[in-house]
């Protein structure tokens, strides 16, 4: 079958590779939909971090179920999200239950070859069923897990005044489920055409310009400055300033990262007693969770996909992606793609 694969920095080459043969224990799956993460645009730039190559991108994704191996509940037909992490089950995180930042972890696309092609082999039990979703939908599921777990982390209370920095996709995803949560939010971004998305098209709260006086503004909107504070943005001065931006006593999730190393000021963070948490990534519990959520209808997530492509396209497509206008997510479709 024909595959696309990173060789390096800046060059995608497709390749011919042998048709998948499931081990034990998996499935074979078609792929309908790959979802386009931020994590393919800086691997093909050569800013992502844990990454190594070559590699073959793609984990935001769809698949249909060709076959399941004997005891699976998984039918042919089926359509799946691909649960992207691989964790060991034996370390000290995964026997805590906290298998997302399993010492071993590796995930699709990213330590082992993800979804750029027609046919995978995938764990039988990474894959979740879904059973009024279209493949657009479900391939959402796996970025939205970002999204929910960072704001599972921030244990947010109805009510809460909460601010999300950066109305990315990650950032996009926190707040639909801090929305869900019941929480009093502020979306916040330097882009205007973001805070519009977020909070016009889509309805996720009150948009603030970031800049000097956000604290200000953030006191004025609340009567206080919020208890909760998602940093979403990757972006170190962003998440800096976070530090004060929380009212004493609150807590600080970081959903972004960057490659490098931060500073901020001890006196504040321990004057404020301030909880500082990182999110990596989602559990298994929170895929079904976000799935079910989905097909009872209490979040809409379509208006994220803004472009389509053939997967044929998307060596053409990926490397200029970030600079069309209006892009929040693209979504590459794989049913005119040739199986073999």
């Amino acid at each position: 079958m024909k595959t696309l694969r990173l060789e390096e920095p800046g060059s995608l080459r497709w390749i011919e590779v042998a048709d998948p043969v499931p081990s034990e224990g998996e499935a074979l799956v078609r792929v309908r939909r790959c979802g386009v993460c931020g994590t393919d645009v800086h691997a093909l730039a050569g800013k992502q971090p844990f990454f190594s190559y070559p590699r073959r991108l793609g984990h935001e994704l769809c698949v249909e179920v060709l076959s399941a191996p004997q005891g699976s509940p998984l039918t042919p037909g089926d359509l799946c999200a691909v649960e992207a992490y691989d964790f060991c089950g034996t370390c000290p995180p995964c026997r805590s239950g906290k298998t997302n930042c399993c010492k071993n972890l590796r995930v699709l696309g990213v330590h082992v070859d993800g979804g750029h092609a027609p046919l995978m082999a995938l764990p039988a039990d990474k894959l979740h069923r879904a059973t009024s979703l279209t493949p657009e939908q479900i391939a959402l599921v796996e970025p939205l897990v970002i999204g929910a777990h960072g704001i599972e982390r921030a244990a947010l209370q109805t009510g809460e005044p909460t601010v999300i920095l950066g109305m990315g996709p990650i950032g996009l995803a926190a707040a639909i489920f801090a929305k869900a949560a019941g929480a009093n939010v502020v979306c916040v971004d330097v882009q205007e055409d973001r805070l519009r998305f977020a909070t016009e098209t889509m309805d996720l709260g009150t948009p603030m310009t970031a800049g000097p006086d956000l604290a200000d503004h953030l006191t004025k909107h609340f009567g206080q400055l919020p208890s909760a504070v998602i940093d979403a943005t990757g972006n170190p001065a962003s998440m800096k300033s976070s530090f004060l931006l929380a009212e004493h006593g609150a807590r600080i999730v970081f959903l972004g990262l960057f490659i490098g190393e931060m500073t901020f000021d001890d006196p504040n963070f321990h004057r404020r007693e301030l909880t500082l948490m990182a999110s990596r990534a989602g559990l298994t519990e929170t895929f079904r969770e976000v799935i079910h959520l989905m097909e009872a209808g209490r979040i809409d997530v379509q208006p994220l996909i803004t472009h389509r492509f053939d997967f044929a396209d998307t060596a053409e497509r990926l490397p200029s992606l970030h600079l069309e206008a209006g892009l929040v997510k693209a979504m590459i479709d794989f049913d005119s793609f040739p199986q073999s």
